[in-house]
């Protein structure tokens, strides 16, 4: 079980990222001692999406094709409409997404990026929360859906707004020191 403060946690987004999503999790879980790590399809400043326009830029530390889950303890996932429809598209984003569900390792996903774990098929019996707005999705994927700011089931971390952004870290710090998580089949 890793202590929060020698986690190695990957962050996964591309273009259109709503910031707050990317930014608290990166801020505050670094700040706890974590090695955070962003990638994304290409090597290249990503943008934010930020109240109806464009923002901010984040650096990409590695490409989704050089991801490996073993070199991590947990997945980060998030939102915007635009960055989990772009990456769902990707197959090397949906490997990275996919081979940290079948690992066991923390996969949390915040606002719309439910979108990538149902891509990933791995929401099916279980409990999740996401974005009101793609509640039929998560339904329509086999899970339950549920009106709270944070949702886990063995270790798949799901999470509704920015608004939820502090529980939702304290939840991904929680599972981190966990450790893997056995996972039922679906």
């Amino acid at each position: 079980m890793p202590s929060i403060d020698t986690a190695r946690i990957l962050i996964l987004a591309t273009d259109g990222y709503e910031r707050s999503e990317l930014r608290v999790p990166l801020d505050e879980l670094t700040k706890r001692g974590a090695k955070v790590t962003i990638a994304s399809p290409e090597k290249r400043a990503i943008k934010s999406w930020e109240k109806g326009d464009w923002g901010d830029t984040v650096d990409v530390d590695l490409t989704a094709k050089d991801v490996f889950s073993r070199d991590f303890d947990a997945l980060v996932l998030p939102g915007g409409q635009i960055n989990p429809d772009l990456l769902r598209k990707d197959p090397d984003a949906m490997r990275v997404v996919s081979d940290f569900v079948d690992s066991g390792r923390v996969v949390a996903a915040i606002c719309h990026a439910p979108w990538l774990l149902i891509e990933a098929d791995a929401l099916k019996g279980r409990k999740a929360t996401s974005y009101a707005s793609i509640r039929k999705d998560v339904e329509n994927a086999g899970a339950q859906w549920v009106d709270v700011k944070v949702v886990c089931d063995h270790g798949i971390i799901t999470s509704r707004s920015p608004d939820d952004l502090e529980a939702f870290v304290a939840k991904i710090v929680e599972e981190i020191e966990e450790g893997r998580h056995d996972r039922r089949a679906a």
